[in-house]
Parts: C-alpha cells; sequence; structure tokens
C-alpha cells in the first residue's frame, strides 16, 4: 500500500490536526468530512419524495414518468456500489471520493438547471453516479483511519449521518419547495459540496493499493444492461405512449435483452478471478436467505415512500413541508429501537427480533391500505410510527444471523453486497409499485365512470341536491349550475379513483412484504454467536 500526505513540510504535518496523519485528531476531521458527503447522498434519496408532485406538475407529467427521477438515482446509486473499491483501489481513496463530490454537485446543478422531465432524469443519473461512490468509498475510508477498537464509534457517527438525513430529508425538501421552488431541493447541495470538496483536498491524505485487482469489465457492462433493460420494462408496460402494452415489440424486446444479459453477468461472476460482485457468498445458506429478505424489503420499502406524499398532498391538500414533516418521528424512532434491537440480538434469538420488525413493518403497510378523502391525522401517523419501530428492528438482527458464517476477510465484500441488493430491490419496487399504481388509477377510473350513468336515480338524486346547493349559494343560472355540478361530481370520481388505487397499492406492498417471513423461517440461528466474530451491519 502506498500513502502520501497533504501537509507541507514536516514541521508543519507534527502541528497541524488538518491533513497531518500523525494527529490525534486527525481521524475525526476525516470522519467529520465524510460525514458532510454520507449526509449529502442519502439526502437526495428521500428529499425528492416531497417534491415530486411539484416536480409533476411543472412538467405535466404523470406517475409512470416521474418514478424515474426516483428510479434513476436509486439505479445509478446501485450500480456504482460494487465498483467503487476498484476505482478506489487503482487511482487513490481521496482522489475517486472528490470526484464523486464533484459528480453529486455538478449533478445537483444540473438538476436545478433541467428544461424538461428527461433532463431531470438524466442529471439524477449523474446524481447517482457521485453517490454510489461516495457512500461505500467514505466507510473505507474511515475504516481505514481508525484502529478496530474505534470502529464501532466512528461507524456510529456514520450511521448518524446518514439516519438524520432519512428523518430530516423530506421535512428540508418540504420547506425548500413550499417557500422557493421545487429546484431549491438541488441547488442546496451546491454550496454543501463545494464545501466538501474543498474540505477533501485540505483533511485527507492519498491511499492507493499497491496491487489493484483486474476490473470486471464484462461483469459491471451486463449487470447495467441487465437492471436497465429490466426496469425499463417493468416501468412502461403501462406507459401512455406503449398503446402495445405488455405485449409490444419494446417491451418483448427489453426483457429479451435483460435474460441474455442476466445469463452473461452469472456465467462471468462464476468464473472470472475478481468478480465485480462475490456471488459465491451466496453460498452461505443464511446469508442467501437475508438477501432474498433485504431485496424484498427494499423492494416494499423504497418502492412505496412515494406514495404517501403523494396522497397527502394532492387528496388532502397538505403542503409539501407538511407532508415532509409526517415522516420525522419515523427517523427519530428508528434510531431508537435499532441500537436496542443489536442489544437484544444478543441475548434472545435474532431471528424472533427481524420477523417482528417484518410483521410490524407489513401491518404499517397494512393500515395504509384504508386511507380515504376524509382520514384523520392520527390515522396517517399511527402507521408511520410502526414503520419506524419495524425498521429499527429489522437490520442489525437480520446482519447477524447473515454474516455469522462469512469469513473474516470477505466481511467487507458480503457488506458491500448486502447494500447493492437492498438498493436494486429499490429500485424495480419503484419501476414496479409505479406500474401498480397507474394500472389500478386506471381501473378505479373506468369502474367509477361506469356508476355516473346520467339516468341513474342516485346520480339524479346527487345531481338535484349539489344543483340545489350551487344555486342557493351562488344564485347563477339553472344551466350553469347543472354544468358545475356534473363539475363536482367528476372531480370527486377522479380523486376518489386516485385514493383507491392508491390504497391498492398500499395493500401490495404489504403483501410483497409478507413474502418475507418465508425466508426468514429458514434462517439458522445459534443460541450464541461464534467466539470473536465481528459483525458488520449494513447502512
Amino acid at each position: 500500500m502506498s500513502y502520501s500526505s497533504t501537509s507541507n513540510g514536516k514541521s508543519a504535518g507534527k502541528t497541524a490536526a488538518l491533513g497531518n496523519p500523525g494527529h490525534v485528531s486527525y481521524k475525526w476531521w476525516v470522519l467529520a468530512n465524510i460525514m458532510i458527503g454520507t449526509f449529502m447522498a442519502v439526502l437526495d434519496s428521500t428529499i425528492v419524495n416531497v417534491s415530486l408532485p411539484k416536480i409533476m406538475a411543472a412538467f405535466g407529467i404523470s406517475v409512470d414518468k416521474a418514478e424515474w427521477v426516483l428510479t434513476g438515482y436509486l439505479l445509478a446509486f446501485a450500480v456504482m456500489l460494487p465498483s467503487s473499491g476498484w476505482f478506489a483501489d487503482h487511482f487513490g481513496y481521496k482522489r475517486i471520493y472528490m470526484l464523486a463530490l464533484f459528480l453529486f454537485t455538478s449533478g445537483s446543478f444540473l438538476c436545478g438547471l433541467a428544461w424538461d422531465e428527461n433532463a431531470l432524469i438524466f442529471f439524477r443519473v449523474i446524481q447517482g453516479l457521485g453517490g454510489g461512490i461516495i457512500t461505500p468509498v467514505g466507510m473505507a475510508i474511515v475504516l481505514r483511519e481508525f484502529p478496530h477498537e474505534q470502529r464501532g464509534t466512528a461507524l456510529g457517527f456514520w450511521a448518524v449521518a446518514a439516519a438524520g438525513s432519512v428523518s430530516f430529508g423530506p421535512l428540508i425538501g418540504g420547506y425548500l419547495v413550499d417557500n422557493f421552488s421545487w429546484h431549491s431541493i438541488f441547488y442546496v447541495n451546491v454550496p454543501v459540496g463545494i464545501f466538501a470538496l474543498f474540505a477533501t483536498w485540505a483533511i485527507q491524505r492519498e491511499y492507493k493499493a499497491e496491487r489493484a485487482r483486474s476490473f470486471d469489465i464484462v461483469g459491471f457492462i451486463s449487470m447495467t444492461v441487465f437492471l436497465l433493460s429490466l426496469l425499463l420494462a417493468l416501468a412502461d408496460g403501462n406507459s401512455a405512449w406503449n398503446t402495445g402494452g405488455w405485449t409490444s415489440t419494446f417491451i418483448i424486446t427489453c426483457f429479451a435483452i435483460a435474460f441474455v444479459s442476466l445469463v452473461v453477468f452469472l456465467i462471468t461472476e462464476f468464473t472470472v478471478k475478481h468478480p465485480i460482485l462475490e456471488l459465491n457468498l451466496m453460498k452461505s445458506f443464511n446469508y442467501s436467505m437475508a438477501n432474498i429478505v433485504l431485496f424484498i424489503f427494499g423492494f416494499s420499502v423504497f418502492g412505496s415512500t412515494f406514495l404517501l406524499p403523494l396522497y397527502l398532498q394532492n387528496s388532502l391538500g397538505y403542503t409539501a413541508y407538511q407532508a415532509g414533516a409526517v415522516y420525522l418521528p419515523m427517523g427519530l424512532i428508528q434510531g431508537v429501537v435499532a441500537p436496542m434491537s443489536g442489544v437484544l440480538a444478543d441475548r434472545i434469538n435474532p431471528k424472533l427480533i427481524a420477523l417482528t420488525g417484518i410483521v410490524i413493518l407489513a401491518w404499517s403497510w397494512y393500515l395504509n391500505g384504508f386511507l380515504s378523502l376524509f382520514s384523520m391525522h392520527s390515522e396517517i401517523m399511527f402507521p408511520v410510527y410502526l414503520r419506524g419501530i419495524g425498521m429499527g428492528l429489522i437490520f442489525t438482527p437480520l446482519s447477524t444471523v447473515a454474516l455469522t458464517d462469512i469469513k473474516r476477510e470477505k466481511m467487507a465484500q458480503a457488506s458491500g453486497l448486502f447494500n447493492v441488493i437492498r438498493q436494486v430491490g429499490g429500485s424495480f419496487g419503484v419501476a414496479v409499485i409505479g406500474t401498480v399504481l397507474t394500472e389500478r388509477t386506471l381501473f378505479h377510473t373506468a369502474l367509477n365512470g361506469q356508476a355516473m350513468q346520467p339516468y341513474s336515480p342516485v346520480y339524479q338524486h346527487v345531481m338535484f341536491g349539489l344543483r340545489n346547493f350551487a344555486t342557493g349559494v351562488l344564485s347563477g343560472p339553472v344551466a350553469v349550475e347543472l354544468q358545475r355540478a356534473k363539475a363536482l361530481i367528476l372531480s370527486n370520481a377522479v380523486r376518489q379513483a386516485i385514493v383507491q388505487a392508491t390504497d391498492d397499492t398500499f395493500l401490495f406492498a404489504f403483501a410483497v412484504m409478507i413474502i418475507c417471513v418465508i425466508p426468514i423461517l429458514f434462517l439458522r440461528t445459534k443460541r450464541k454467536n461464534a467466539p470473536g466474530r465481528k459483525v458488520v451491519p449494513a447502512h
């Protein structure tokens, strides 16, 4: 391994904390530096959720197109996670971390300048490329600078930055959208990113592996093509432009490309010396079962995060800030429950704790499946509280069981693959759940339209009541009031269809989450962990 310090002169290096690896406080400056980048990267995976209704209105697009603002970021994030280690080893950790900050910051600036939805999606991909490098490389830098006995404390602070951005992301995004515009949620990253770039240049030393492993270019390309083509097929099956539906030439071609790419990827990963993803780790039964749970978890949780803000703003009339405030208790509860679940996992069967978390999380989706145009605030918040408890109970116990049989030298690769699987699950979730929402909206709109028969006694009764009300309040001509009454009925039918579709989609997420129970039941647990075995939780 080779090192280089950014300090100028030996005397300055001995006295200055910044840029001097020999100084006692150097590692803490590095940690603070990394926490800034981590906060930004994770923040942008949540801050957009509450801004999506305003972005949809600004560009005049529907959910099936707007979901790519989320999917593009998550997909790029997931693709870069496994390859970031090679780039850091080959070109240097400081250099690659600064490149990631530059990509993320410039991508944020370009997102704010986006002139249409296609430009915004493209620039979000650039953001995701930077974010997908910032998280794993930043964690690796922290682990390298801290001695083994202090790594738990360092990772705890690092996790605080990630958890804080999850909690405050929707709140910050809502405030910016309400008081400025949707562009501001991207522009806010620019000064922070510039500061992080300068701090990285001033603080961090360079670190570069003497012999970097070969890059799995075939695995990288085949994985990217597989994910992109499959997500395109899943997201565009019911798009307005795709008149052929699921049997159109475009969709069938995407599925065919995805299948071929998957075959190439699997053959490559099991035959090359240095695969981009250590799929051989899946030979561990517990690890493979836990990854199935994590994929389903990412699918359900990440995929449905945009549903509640859409419902709150479009159906109940919440402002973006009010919708973001709904998410604040969830992150805080998760931050309290997660350490407790780790303590409990050392005392009782961790499988039972993870199972409890899955059931509570699924219950929260089930309760959200009965929302209406008249839902009380307490009906909205109670599932959010449950979600915080459920998410806090899942990760640490699941990681404990999953990594029990993984060798110490493979622990970093195993933890990295854990994160990749969750992000890929989230990308698929956004695509599929967005498609389900579109399908159910069309279904309920058609169903409600059939119920609005002009000669139906119920319809006539409602029209008569609305006409009399409008005449008494507005005192206009009868013909005009009849048109107003029809418009009110149509508007209510459309709003009702959207809420009914949202309920159906939440119930779909509930059904998907319940599937997690099956692989968890098959996990093999021991009464005590192997002595000396350290578990690295997935963040």
